[in-house]
């Protein structure tokens, strides 16, 4: 199993990535750069991709809004460029508040444009004919009657490093799960409870799965949380590192959407904990957050979180990969972040 983590920009974009050169060397296999509506997520791959050697670089993610399908494509092929065949495509929808909110363009169709852009992008990485695509969100060349009238099928002029890149898609919902299990080569799931996910997603990954072109190889899959190792993290001060965790979980159960239109709430009732989701949802939308996050289910911040024992976390090691997770993606906390990789790195290897 290969070990991940997002990009930390705690301390600075600089000062992360030279602690991602560290982790590198000592066992990290991917790093993941988020976009949302900070500085874009590119340059920052780009910066990473001359300064380190072996780790595989992704965004974690980037929208399907605001680039086009073509410029998604070349932009992907330039970050393999420069990376030596080390970048992935980490794709997602993001969410209207950040689309029409911030850049002024409508949010429709959010998994109809995933599709079609993984679809258009692998046609403009192969070359094999010039790119035209007439899909329900987007056409290229523009139709007649549109636009000047001049615009015509081109090629990349570059041939790319590879003429498949990576992408992985950051689904939520049953029929984006769904086509992420047929048609992507990995999946970025959150709040990913290996025993209970089956529970959520199990049914759309099957249909996927089915579906899915034996020449792809297997789905990957990318999942974990906070990362800490210690003989002494049992009982309460096991519950003390994982705390740290709770008023992220209840942002989203809670504060993402409305009632009735909140996915991560429904991923909370999914996995069995209805009253929670309701209690969480509740205090959360009246202002009343910490109260909120008390009432995450300690469970589920257990079996999502890498926090215990080396024996312990063997233990979790196999439930994620018993559950097909193929990347553990880990938040080190509470030590030095480059002991903890090799630690980890060590009990990965051995579980």
């Amino acid at each position: 199993m290969k070990i991940s983590m997002a990009l930390n920009l705690a301390s600075g974009f600089k000062d992360g990535a030279r602690m991602i050169v560290d982790l590198e060397a000592a066992g990290l296999d991917q790093v993941w750069v988020a976009e949302a509506y900070s500085f874009d997520a590119i340059s920052q791959v780009g910066y990473l991709a001359a300064i380190t050697k072996r780790i595989e670089i992704g965004t974690g993610i980037v929208n399907v809004y605001t680039r086009t399908a073509a410029l998604m494509a070349m932009t992907a092929a330039g970050c393999d460029d420069v990376s030596e065949g080390r970048f992935i495509l980490g794709l997602g929808a993001s969410g209207p508040q950040v689309i029409e909110g911030f850049h002024g363009v409508k949010y429709e169709q959010p998994m109809q444009r995933i599709k079609e852009y993984i679809e258009a992008c692998r046609l403009v990485w192969k070359r094999e004919e010039k790119f035209e695509y007439h899909g329900k969100t987007f056409d290229v060349p523009l139709p007649a009657g549109e636009g000047t009238g001049l615009g015509k099928p081109l090629k990349i002029i570059n041939h790319p490093v590879r003429p498949e890149i990576p992408i992985w898609w950051a689904s939520l919902k049953n029929r984006s799960v769904e086509a992420t299990a047929e048609i992507a080569d990995g999946w970025l799931p959150m709040m990913f409870v290996p025993e209970r996910y089956q529970n959520v997603w199990g049914a759309p990954l099957k249909a996927g799965l089915a579906k899915r072109e034996p020449s792809r190889g297997p789905l990957e899959i990318s999942a974990g949380g906070l990362l800490a190792i210690g003989e002494d993290l049992v009982g309460d001060a096991r519950d003390r590192v994982l705390d740290r965790g709770r008023a992220q979980a209840a942002l989203y159960v809670g504060g993402m959407g409305a009632r009735g239109k909140n996915f991560y709430n429904d991923i909370c009732r999914d996995y069995g904990w209805e009253q929670e989701a309701m209690d969480i949802q509740d205090l959360y939308l009246d202002g009343r957050k910490d109260e909120a996050a008390a009432r995450v289910p300690s469970e589920w911040l257990q079996l999502s979180n890498l926090v215990g024992p080396e024996s312990y976390l063997r233990e979790r090691v196999a439930a994620f990969k018993e559950a097909g997770v193929t990347s553990l993606r880990v938040n080190p906390t509470g030590g030095d972040p480059v002991r903890l990789v090799e630690q980890f790195r060590d009990i990965v290897d051995n579980a």
